[in-house]
């Protein structure tokens, strides 16, 4: 399947290689957002193998280099148009200009452009729709986790509600075109389907607040009996299922690929060679099991129980060939092929495949005598004995610290109690496939006992909650007074019903709500996995027909509606604006490989979980599909707004009435929402603003006393020492810049 790591990667140099100045090198010129895009796939070595001799921020003050021509790299906004119009009006900063806009250009930047005095300098103009973050082959991201909160969370009084919408809307809209920018990269044109959660209202600032629920006890939130009197300022909006954000998006996103098929008709035509892929719009309350559960595969076991950065940034110790040991961080992509073959499998196979691994490694090795290991203590006793193979140390030592610190928690937290409660909460079924009698009596000595700390009672408790559909008053207390829960973590609790999670439930209630339910799976025989989280079987019903259309409705029509049309081979993405003037012209077309298997992208609107990203790969071998998942299918492509942990999705939930104040992501909170909807480029803009240098102050003369010395060496000093120091670069020095560690320099 194809990778969506190379087909980014891709697209960036064949923008960077289209550009061929008469002398052979090229500036680069990134904005910060662009740097981050670039970084995230191109190492520096990439970049200056396409006869890059420099790489300047158009934010940093530049020095003239009109021997060179230059290609921009950046997000269409006006202060970027601005910029550029800036770098050929006071002066001739380069010899000329070839734009590629990371983005769509809006037309009113693209007239400021065409009318601006610079436009005899632009010889280029291309729109790359390649704004979404990848993260790993099949797993892409919005990296916007703020949505959680603008979705989620309850608008404080009446007067709130048509802001909190209006400030929905516009980050509803930058999310269509972030999803329809990796529609394009694909050159596909999808089917589109959304969720709509059945039998409960729409969420967050969507939804009149009611008092259906009976109010929690006083010794709870004070919060909580604020928010159960804002039933009577609820306004009724439009009609119900236009409110959920899903359909909201599907809308905007259909609106958008309707847009740029209508400006580029060549745009995903197909064949039957493969069939039209479909984009699946989800938000997090379909399954609300699955960021709670406690995962034992590999990535997900990590990224839950260790300090990981941003799921990628790993520090640990590290012994050196002199014996000491060392702080060391590592990175965990797709470039390690040791992560990649292991990061799906079950802690217990992950650590059986690093020892055999590291086994072959000693037999391959004659160097190396004796027996091989046979546990992680003998590996690290042995890796000190092999300095002179520095990248394989690294490597085991890596996973080895990550692999025995995981089971050290694992073990101290007993993990194996607790997730045997949570396996029994999330499936309803006790290991041996009858429904748990004892269930309560195992679980609150866990609740009571102070050896498991409170962040994993508190999914325990949400799980159990979830697993009776609500539950009294009375039994709620009793459940947070057992786990000796503080105000905030009975807030997340609470905060499950912004969600469509029934927390309290009355003597007459009754099972409303319709789930989509679990499949029964013989992959693996581990106890505590044996919960699969609902998007497994909602990917296998969809590829099957067997998808319920009431719960995922088409945005127009359906495959079986639509008679196959004819594929062309894809092409580079080509400009909105082929008929503009001569400088602005199409791309280079070259042979592409036309693929072969079917499409499905999911997107999750309010975070994803490791389990879901594992089940995006493992579906994708087994359904012959390629499915890419949003970190918000023949290739399963999974997406969302954010990648969450257990830990942080808890986090997220005890400030979620607060609107993110305080969280790890928008300490300060949400913005407050403008009056009306004001114009998408004013939001884009505001969004994508960078500060400018302040002007250059003019050196103050030397004292005429001072020594004649000090007055020759009173200079002022350079603005941009990176730029200064390469304003003559020639290929030698190339050579010697290459061996430079990082990605950019500025």
């Amino acid at each position: 399947m194809s990778s969506l790591l190379t087909v980014v990667r891709n697209k960036f140099l064949e923008a960077i290689r289209s550009v061929n100045p008469p002398g052979k090198w090229k500036i680069l010129v990134v904005d910060e957002h662009s740097q981050r895009l670039l970084g995230s796939v191109l190492k520096q070595f990439d970049i200056l193998e396409e006869n890059v001799t420099l790489i300047e921020s158009i934010s940093n003050r530049r020095d003239p280099q009109p021997g060179f021509e230059a290609v921009y790299l950046l997000m269409p906004t006006t202060q970027n148009v601005d910029r550029i119009i800036r770098d050929f009006t006071q002066q001739q900063q380069y010899a000329a200009a070839h734009l590629f806009f990371i983005e769509g250009l809006s037309e009113p930047l693209f007239q400021r452009l065409t009318s601006s005095p610079a436009e005899p300098y632009l010889k280029g103009l291309r729109e790359l729709f390649i704004n979404f973050s990848v993260l790993e082959a099949q797993t892409w991201s919005l990296q916007m986790p703020e949505l959680f909160y603008s979705a989620y969370s309850p608008p404080r009084n009446d007067a709130q509600y048509r802001g909190a919408r209006n400030r929905l809307e516009e980050d509803l809209r930058f999310a269509s075109k972030m999803i329809t920018n990796l529609c394009i990269t694909l050159n596909e044109n999808p089917y589109i389907r959304y969720y709509i959660p059945p039998n409960h209202p729409p969420l967050g600032p969507l939804k009149p607040h009611t008092t259906t629920r009976a109010p929690p006890p006083p010794e709870t939130s004070n919060r909580w009996r604020t928010n159960l009197a804002r039933g009577a300022e609820a306004r009724a909006y439009e009609a119900a299922e236009s409110q959920y954000v899903t359909k909201m998006l599907a809308l905007m996103i259909q609106e958008n690929l309707d847009e740029h098929k209508k400006a580029n008709p060549d745009f995903a035509k197909y064949d039957a060679s493969r069939p039209r892929g479909t984009l699946i719009l989800t938000d997090r309350s379909m399954d609300m099991l699955a960021p709670f559960i406690h995962e034992f595969t590999y990535q997900a076991m990590a990224n839950d129980l260790l300090p990981i950065d941003s799921g990628s940034k790993y520090t640990y110790k590290f012994q050196s060939s002199l014996g000491a040991y060392e702080d060391k961080t590592a990175t965990l992509s797709d470039a390690d092929t040791v992560w990649t073959e292991v990061r799906h499998m079950h802690m217990r196979e992950a650590i059986d495949k690093l020892m055999a691994d590291f086994n072959k490694f000693l037999a391959d090795n004659t160097v190396f005598k004796g027996e091989g290991a046979a546990s992680l203590n003998d590996m690290k006793e042995m890796l000190a004995s092999l300095p002179q193979y520095q990248e394989q140390r690294e490597k085991f030592s890596l996973h080895l610290n990550m692999a025995q610190e995981c089971m050290g928690i694992f073990e101290r937290d007993k993990l194996s109690l607790v997730g045997n409660v949570e396996q029994c909460c999330a499936t309803g079924l006790t290991p041996e496939g009858k429904t748990p009698k004892s269930l309560v009596e195992e679980m609150v000595p866990l609740l009571d006992g102070r050896d498991v700390i409170n962040a994993n009672k508190v999914r325990m408790v949400a799980l159990y909650i979830q697993y009776r559909d609500g539950v009294p008053d009375e039994d709620k207390r009793r459940l947070y007074q057992h786990a000796r829960l503080n105000i905030a973590e009975q807030d997340a609790v609470n905060a499950l019903v912004y969600l469509g999670v029934r927390v309290t439930r009355g003597p007459n209630d009754r099972d409303t709500r319709k789930k989509i339910k679990q499949k029964s799976s013989h992959e693996d025989e581990y106890e505590l996995s044996r919960f699969k989280p609902a998007l497994r079987a909602v990917i296998e019903d969809h590829v099957t027909n067997k998808l319920d259309t009431g719960l995922f409705p088409y945005v127009r029509e359906s495959p079986s509606s639509v008679p196959t049309p004819v594929r062309a081979a894809p092409s580079p993405t080509t400009s909105l604006r082929s008929q503009k003037p001569a400088w602005h012209r199409a791309p280079r077309q070259g042979p592409t490989a036309v693929e072969v298997r079917q499409r499905v992208v999911v997107f999750i609107f309010g975070g994803m979980t490791y389990s879901e990203i594992r089940e995006a790969y493992q579906l994708s071998a087994s359904l012959n599909r390629d499915v890419y998942i949003v970190r918000e299918t023949q290739s399963e492509k999974l997406g969302s707004t954010h990648t969450t942990t257990p830990r942080q999705f808890v986090d997220d939930l005890k400030v979620l009435e607060l609107s993110g104040v305080g969280s790890k992501a928008i300490p300060n909170g949400l913005r407050d929402p403008k009056e009306g909807q004001r114009p998408f480029q004013e939001f884009y803009d505001e969004k994508y603003f960078t500060k400018d240098p302040p002007p250059p102050q003019r050196p103050m003369p030397p004292s005429l006393s001072a020594p004649k010395d000090e007055r020759k060496s009173s200079k002022a000093s350079p603005t941009n020492s990176f730029a200064a120091s390469n304003t003559s670069l020639t290929p030698s020095m190339k050579e010697e810049k290459k061996k430079k560690k990082g990605f950019f320099h500025f």
